[in-house]
């Protein structure tokens, strides 16, 4: 017959349990528990022991169920002690517990795990640990230790609240602005290629960069201005000309502590244009706190990668085409609010896409 098999340990479970509920369904059927046996090539014990089951539990006694241990079941360790762990991870960094280094490996994992319980495990066995715990290896955000995090606070529960709310009422609208500077030799990515071998990518041996200064709307809009020179207060001045100039309303700017924003000839601009742009500082050290700064990450991560340009020209160029490229993508300007660490709350899309540009 067609149901012959080898060894029956061979097989699935899944073909091991349509074995099982076939052999019982020929005793049902009033065949003897021998030709049962010699049919489908299995003992007679075993035989026996699937008629047994089908007594006792029925069809259910015979479905094919998962092998080895159950999750958490014979694991060193136990009770609270896993948690205790995956919360110190989460919580401190490895010298904080008088361990070496300021970032969590296998290996200082196991380290604390023997400092705490006595137990010494395998980077493997700590690995399978961490994953059933939630946990990732991952690059780690960096957060500058001059950072005021009371001022962070206040920033980010009293004074952005009032901006916004100051913006609503008076029919405003706010921007976020940074500046960055593009380099020839900057980075140029990952791309693939044979294993021991490094694809080559060819450019420029000449060094010269380039510099833009760019603004979100909490209305999805951006706005640019590309400069060769250092960023100074003529600069700031003149990109501050730019924005008034493209808004028939009140524009709340906020910014950095760059020394640019808070030079003499910027404050003087802003008082005898009081009316047109009000600038707004930002904590100091505390980069995450202004969306614009992913507008510069995306510019860095995404030039390189189209970038051929053999002189300042071409740099400047391919700049400007990837601010027009972002200017009619507003539900990506819009992701740039919803960054991974503050998430501002947006005013409704008007509909339209504008931008400034030299």
């Amino acid at each position: 017959m067609s149901e012959l098999v080898k060894d029956a340990r061979q097989l699935s479970p899944l073909a091991q349990e349509a074995l099982r509920l076939r052999a019982v369904a020929a005793l049902v059927a009033g065949r003897t528990r021998e030709d049962v046996a010699v049919v489908f090539q299995v003992s007679l014990k075993a035989v026996d022991n699937w008629w047994g089951k089908w007594l006792a539990g029925g069809r259910e006694a015979l479905v094919a169920r998962p092998r080895g241990r159950r999750v958490g079941e014979h694991q060193v360790l136990d009770g609270v002690e896993p948690q205790a762990i995956r919360q110190a991870v989460l919580d401190h960094r490895p010298c904080d517990l008088g361990l070496a280094g300021q970032l969590w490996t296998r290996a200082g994992v196991g380290n604390l795990i023997a400092k705490l319980y006595r137990v010494r495990l395998t980077e493997q066995g700590v690995g399978n640990y961490l994953r059933r715990w939630g946990l990732s290896f991952q690059r780690p955000d960096k957060r500058a230790v001059e950072q005021d995090e009371e001022a962070v606070g206040v920033w980010q529960e009293e004074t952005w609240p009032a901006i916004r709310a100051r913006a609503k009422a008076e029919g405003g609208e706010v921007l976020f602005a940074d500046q960055v500077g593009i380099r020839s030799d900057q980075v140029t990515g990952r791309t693939w290629g044979a294993k021991g071998c490094t694809p080559v990518v060819r450019r420029t041996g000449n060094r010269f960069s380039v510099n833009a200064m760019s603004a979100i709307s909490t209305k999805d809009r951006m706005h640019f201005m590309g400069f060769p020179e250092t960023f100074d207060a003529d600069v700031m001045c003149r990109f501050l000309d730019r924005i008034a100039g493209h808004f028939d309303h009140k524009v709340h700017l906020v910014v950095d502590g760059h020394s640019a924003h808070r030079s003499r000839k910027v404050r003087a601009w802003l008082a005898d244009h009081p009316d047109r742009i009000e600038l707004h500082l930002l904590p100091s050290y505390s980069p995450e706190l202004n969306p614009d700064e992913l507008v510069n990450a995306d510019l860095k991560r995404s030039l390189p990668m189209h970038s051929r340009a053999r002189d300042q020209a071409q740099l400047a160029a391919e700049n400007r085409r990837f601010f027009h490229r972002r200017q009619r993508q507003p539900h990506i300007i819009r992701g740039y609010f919803g960054g991974p660490h503050v998430r501002y709350i947006l005013e409704e899309n008007c509909g339209r896409v504008a931008g400034d540009h030299c």
